[in-house]
């Protein structure tokens, strides 16, 4: 009798142990009836009817995180290749959001399953509709658009997408190696030019400065020669000016002009020897020559005299 009295004891302690549910924190349980929504439990310790509330699934709301990789066709029939992250959690822990999250999809990986082609038709729409040339330029572009298209796709599951991150987007190989080549051609081509404009630059100083150098020259040139006339002429006055005294004088002293002559004329022979620094100087030391030489230089001296 002792052992049956145990039994109703037995199976309230089994009752009770069954109607109590422990729920993990970042997680919620759904409850259903039959096969029916019911209610959500909570994180910590719940209870529940024993046979008729059973628990469906076990939701987690914590952010989660997913890589996919795929490839996409840009408008000129280029195969481009993306690396990407997805990070991701449940929307809200309200009621309704978490029964779209348990009795949208049949599981967890037809959800996955769907939110991978989702994430691959928007990037691959984006893509298309690009020229292969302007694909890697639009990496912020690209995540703004899939963001764009799946936040409303996303919230009508219960999810949200927080971030979306393309770790890496390629070429095949061949148009790497052309994409190299482009980059080469275009660096060889900014060198040249600016090579060509060093060079330009360097001419056009060198030929600046030698422009000032050739002003200066003749602008001293100009200066000297300016000079040199100046002291030709004084010298011309100079030697005029003696010429006429010393007519004056042999006038006034009533003394023969081709003696003075004759003095020049050795004195000039003389100079010629002094200076001439080996140079051969021809004169015709004839009478003939001398007499011409002395009438020339007395008609000189007589047209200063009367000037």
């Amino acid at each position: 009798m002792g052992i049956f009295a145990l039994i109703p004891l037995i199976l309230l302690i089994l009752l009770l142990f069954m109607s109590l549910v422990t729920v993990q924190q970042g997680t919620v349980a759904v409850i259903t009836v039959f096969g029916k929504y019911k209610r959500i439990l909570r994180p910590g310790l719940n209870f529940k009817v024993p046979f008729i509330e059973t628990i469906f699934r076990r939701i987690s709301y914590q952010n989660r995180s997913m890589e996919l990789k795929f490839q996409a066709i840009t408008q000129d029939q280029a195969n481009v290749n993306f690396s990407a992250m997805l990070l991701y959690s449940v929307l809200n822990e309200d009621s309704q959001t978490i029964q779209n999250v348990a009795f949208k999809f049949l599981d967890e990986r037809n959800f996955m399953q769907a939110l991978i082609r989702s994430v691959e038709g928007a990037v691959r729409a984006f893509v298309a509709t690009k020229k292969q040339s302007e694909v890697l330029q639009l990496r912020t572009e690209i995540i703004l658009h899939v963001k764009e298209q799946l936040d409303i796709l996303l919230e009508g599951w219960g999810y949200h997408l927080l971030d979306i991150q393309m770790n890496d987007i390629s070429f095949d190989e061949v148009i790497m190696r052309s994409m190299a080549q482009v980059v080469a051609s275009n660096n060889l081509k900014a060198a040249a030019e600016n090579e060509g404009q060093a060079l330009l630059i360097t001419k056009t100083k060198g030929a600046e400065a030698e422009g000032n150098a050739i002003k200066i020259s003749a602008e001293a040139e100009r200066q000297a020669a300016q000079l040199r006339g100046q002291g030709v002429a004084l010298f011309r006055e100079e030697v005029a000016k003696g010429m006429a005294m010393a007519a004056r004088e042999m006038e006034q002293a009533n003394l023969d002009a081709s003696f003075i002559l004759f003095s020049m004329w050795t004195d000039a022979l003389k100079h010629f020897a002094e200076v001439g620094k080996g140079n051969t100087i021809f004169l015709d030391g004839s009478s003939d020559n001398y007499q011409r030489t002395i009438q020339q230089l007395m008609a000189t001296m007589g047209k200063d005299v009367k000037k």
